[in-house]
């Protein structure tokens, strides 16, 4: 069974994931591929130094993945151009993993499912949400500024429209004990034993 695991920045998407994989999912954490293997390969990096120029490069040569923020959720056209060199990158990546074992149960960490058409791909869709004013306070005790939590969320589907095309949805406004709990019991209703 392979599960799309979805939800806004700062709802608790990688709390769940673990929860989950608590009881036996293999979890694939996509913003961790991105980060570890997409940005890290020596053909993206080119690309990325060639559009956007040296400065978006670190003194060793690596993505300043601070600064390159800064300038896509500033620019669509510069997001969108990103998304297209990375996008199929992660896809091709945590398919492959999928692969490895189409009979065990998968949970994948997607921020942007429904925003780049991959609910088909999936058994079932989760959302984790949570109230907004929740979902900033936690981005800005990650030290992100309001200003800029807001500019991204912005940026994705509205959390709302997300509950509304996913096949379940963990509520995150309580403790992690509650969201554990709705995991544990959404798991024994999949027939997913830990």
């Amino acid at each position: 069974m392979n599960l799309g695991l979805t939800g806004g920045m700062g709802c608790g998407k990688s709390t769940a994931a673990r929860f989950f994989a608590d009881h036996g999912f293999r979890r694939i954490d996509t913003d961790a591929l991105v980060r570890n293997e997409v940005l890290t390969a020596p053909q993206v990096v080119a690309s990325i130094g060639g559009h956007f120029g040296r400065g978006v490069l670190t003194a060793d040569g690596a993505i300043d993945r601070a600064h390159l923020a800064r300038l896509i959720f500033g620019d669509d056209a510069a997001r969108q151009w990103l998304e297209a060199l990375i996008h199929p990158r992660v896809r091709a990546l945590w398919q492959g993993q999928l692969d490895t074992a189409p009979g065990a149960s998968w949970v994948v960490e997607i921020p942007l499912l429904f925003e780049n058409g991959l609910e088909n791909r999936f058994d079932f869709v989760v959302c984790v949400a949570c109230s907004p004013s929740l979902q900033l306070a936690r981005l800005e005790q990650r030290g992100m500024a309001r200003t800029l939590a807001e500019q991204r969320i912005s940026k994705q589907l509205p959390l709302v429209r997300k509950t509304e095309l996913s096949d379940f949805v963990l509520s995150n406004d309580g403790t992690p004990d509650f969201l554990r709990q709705q995991v544990s019991l959404l798991a024994a209703r999949l027939g997913v034993a830990r």
